[in-house]
């Protein structure tokens, strides 16, 4: 397992507080795994509920619509990048 970076970290932590994940801690979810299906086997609820916590912590909308959610969403690691990005911008 890879190690998380800083913004991974506080994304873990808010994943699992958001989501309710009772059988997994921040540290256990491994940055390049993936979040739905075999990984960490999060599913489309998971998802709006994710996109909604992200959006209250970070300030902007993760659109359900969006053709990039499979990038966005695909790990911890993508999801990480995406909110850096969109911080940088």
């Amino acid at each position: 397992m890879s190690e998380q970076s800083p913004v991974e970290r506080e994304l873990a932590q808010l994943l699992v507080s958001s989501l309710n994940l009772e059988d997994v801690t921040p540290e256990q979810i491994d940055p390049e795994a993936a979040l739905f299906g075999e990984g960490l086997g999060l599913d489309s609820i998971d998802a709006l509920e994710l996109a909604l916590a992200i959006s209250g912590k970070y300030g902007f909308q993760l659109r359900s619509d969006s053709d990039e959610n499979r990038r966005i969403f695909a790990s911890l690691r993508a999801l990480a990048a995406h909110i850096e990005q969109r911080r940088a911008a």
